[in-house]
């Protein structure tokens, strides 16, 4: 009997240890390459509401960011000139920022570093529990079916020419 009740306590170990998702049916999808974008709708420094679905048909560049984060802040410049590069083409950049005290504190950092791309505010940081974000900068690369094509984790400078050519290939397919 003993020896039958160690058996059944090994297997309930193994069992909750595995991360088999079969096992686990309260996990979220995990948002990956190849899977469809979660749709959201936050306002932007216009105090006019944009959803990501208003975008289908163009390659978005979404990126999960703060004004309190030096990285985010280190990558803004970047993510400026991608946008003057690729303007009049169909991509856009969306930068959500997560502070707390929204258009307020975004809107005289978009003056100050004179960023031109859409901004919205998430002043409850729901984007990040929804595209599962471990911190910011996060960015999501989503193409004109509204499919994740790229996650990015960390900064990056985005005004590379071999960033720049992937982006173009991508908004040139079809």
């Amino acid at each position: 009997m003993l020896i039958f009740l160690i058996i059944i306590g090994v297997g309930i170990i193994v069992l909750l240890q595995t991360k088999d998702a079969s096992f686990n049916l309260s996990e979220k999808s995990r948002l990956v390459k190849g899977v469809p974008a979660p749709n959201f709708t936050l306002p932007g420094l216009d105090g006019k509401t944009v959803s990501l679905a208003d975008y289908r048909g163009k390659v978005v560049l979404l990126n999960i960011w703060a004004t309190w984060c030096p990285p985010c802040v280190d990558e803004m410049p970047s993510m400026e000139k991608l946008h003057q590069e690729l303007k009049g083409e169909a991509f856009k950049i969306l930068a959500v920022s997560i502070d707390a005290s929204g258009a307020k504190a975004v809107l005289p950092f978009m003056k100050k570093h004179k960023l031109s791309f859409h901004a919205l505010t998430d002043t409850k940081g729901a984007i990040k529990s929804l595209y599962q974000a471990t911190g910011v900068p996060e960015s999501f690369i989503i193409d004109k079916n509204g499919v994740i094509a790229e996650k990015v984790i960390g900064p990056m400078d985005w005004a590379t020419p071999d960033v720049i050519r992937y982006f173009r290939d991508l908004v040139q397919k079809s």
